[in-house]
């Protein structure tokens, strides 16, 4: 069994933090150990006293009080924070963060998330490139046909903004930062045949 990660969830909603809870438990492959925080006033006191090696936060939680703020106060530089979005977010606010749970991810991608934070730092380093999940390989799909970011979120039933989350995550992992690099990509990695490419 691998090593335990202990996880901290702190959500207002009870209907959402409970959600998340029961995900994260048939997440069977990963070791997990978590805990609640349901009051903000409390989030860096028990950040302190509880070791935690992931946050899960939603980003409107903390209010007036920023990510920022916390990271100084907790002071704990292998805490990773991941923001969870629920509602729609600026991008400026979810850069601030390590990574972000969307509450339309599957459990696997949310298993690829915490891994990747957790475990494969290392090995991604090694290798030099990280593993694409099975949504991004769509999403890389959908832009080499040619289709825009709404066009993608309605052919996948997600919201806009998931989509160029993935799309930013794509980039950060394959270091791609143009459409026709994705063509290559997906062409080389047979994710599509030469004629599904849009001209």
């Amino acid at each position: 069994m691998s090593a335990r990660i202990h996880i901290a969830i702190a959500e207002p909603s009870i209907i959402i933090r409970s959600g998340i809870i029961s995900v994260l438990k048939r997440l069977t492959t990963l070791n997990l150990e978590i805990f609640e925080i349901t009051d903000i006033t409390q989030l860096s006191a028990q950040l302190c006293k509880r070791h935690a090696e992931i946050l899960i936060v939603n980003p409107t939680f903390l209010g007036i009080a920023s990510l920022q703020q916390v990271k100084s106060e907790v002071a704990t530089k292998d805490l990773k924070y991941i923001a969870l979005q629920n509602a729609l977010n600026d991008t400026a606010t979810l850069n601030a963060y390590d990574e972000t749970i969307s509450i339309y991810d599957t459990a696997e991608q949310i298993k690829d998330k915490i891994s990747k934070l957790c475990y494969d730092e290392d090995s991604d380093n090694e290798n030099g490139k990280q593993e694409l999940s099975s949504r991004e390989k769509e999403i890389i799909v959908c832009v080499v046909k040619g289709m825009t970011n709404k066009q993608i979120a309605g052919y996948l039933c997600l919201s806009t903004h998931t989509v160029i989350t993935h799309r930013r995550n794509i980039a950060n992992k394959l270091q791609i930062h143009s459409p026709a690099g994705l063509t290559i990509y997906a062409i080389v990695n047979k994710l599509v045949e030469l004629n599904d490419v849009k001209d």
